[in-house]
C-alpha cells in the first residue's frame, strides 16, 4: 500500500498567516511613532523608515484617479481575485516544500495584509524608502517585499523545474 505523502499545507498557511502578522504590526508600529510624511532615517542617504499612505496600486499607480472610490475596489476585486487563485494552488502543490509553494505562501499571505488595509482604512502604509545614488524607489512595506521576493522564487523555481524535485524538502 502507497502512502499519500505529508501535506505541507498548514506550514505553508502558517508562512502567509507570520507575513500577514509581520506587515500588520510594522504598519501599526509605523502609524503610531511616525507622522504622516515623517522619516526615520536607519542608513542616512540609503534607507529611512518612512509614513505615507497609498491609495493606489503599485508606485501609486492610479492614486490620483479622478473615481478614487472605483480604485479601491477595483483593487480589492483583483486582490480577492488573485489571492483565491493563489490560495488554489498552494492546496494543489500543498503536499511539497518547493521554491513555488512557499513563493505562493509569501504571495499569499502579502496580498492578504494589502487588502486587509484597503478594506479597512482605505489605503496602504507604506513605509520602507530605500535610495540608490539620486534615485529614490517608491516607498513599500512588508507586504509588498514578500509579494516581490514570492514573484522572483516564482522566476526562480520556473527556472529550475526540472530539478525542483531533486531540491523537496519531504520532511
Amino acid at each position: 500500500m502507497r502512502h499519500a505523502p505529508p501535506r505541507r499545507l498548514p506550514w505553508l498557511l502558517l508562512i502567509a498567516a507570520l507575513v500577514l502578522l509581520a506587515d500588520h504590526v510594522t504598519k501599526a508600529w509605523v502609524a503610531a511613532h511616525i507622522r504622516i510624511g515623517g522619516a526615520i532615517p536607519v542608513i542616512p542617504g540609503i534607507l529611512r523608515i518612512t509614513h505615507w499612505t497609498n491609495e493606489g496600486a503599485a508606485f501609486s499607480l492610479f492614486a490620483e484617479s479622478t473615481s478614487p472610490q472605483a480604485v479601491r475596489w477595483g483593487l480589492i476585486t483583483f486582490t480577492l481575485l488573485a489571492s483565491l487563485a493563489v490560495l488554489i494552488g498552494m492546496v494543489r502543490l500543498g503536499s511539497r516544500f518547493t521554491f513555488t509553494t512557499v513563493a505562493l505562501a509569501l504571495i499569499f499571505g502579502g496580498a492578504l495584509g494589502n487588502l486587509h488595509d484597503r478594506i479597512v482604512y482605505g489605503s496602504v502604509v507604506d513605509f520602507i524608502e530605500v535610495r540608490i545614488v539620486h534615485y529614490i524607489w517608491p516607498d513599500f512595506n512588508v507586504a509588498d517585499s514578500c509579494i516581490v521576493v514570492g514573484a522572483c522564487l516564482l522566476v526562480l523555481g520556473s527556472m529550475l523545474q526540472g530539478n525542483e524535485d531533486e531540491t523537496d524538502e519531504t520532511v
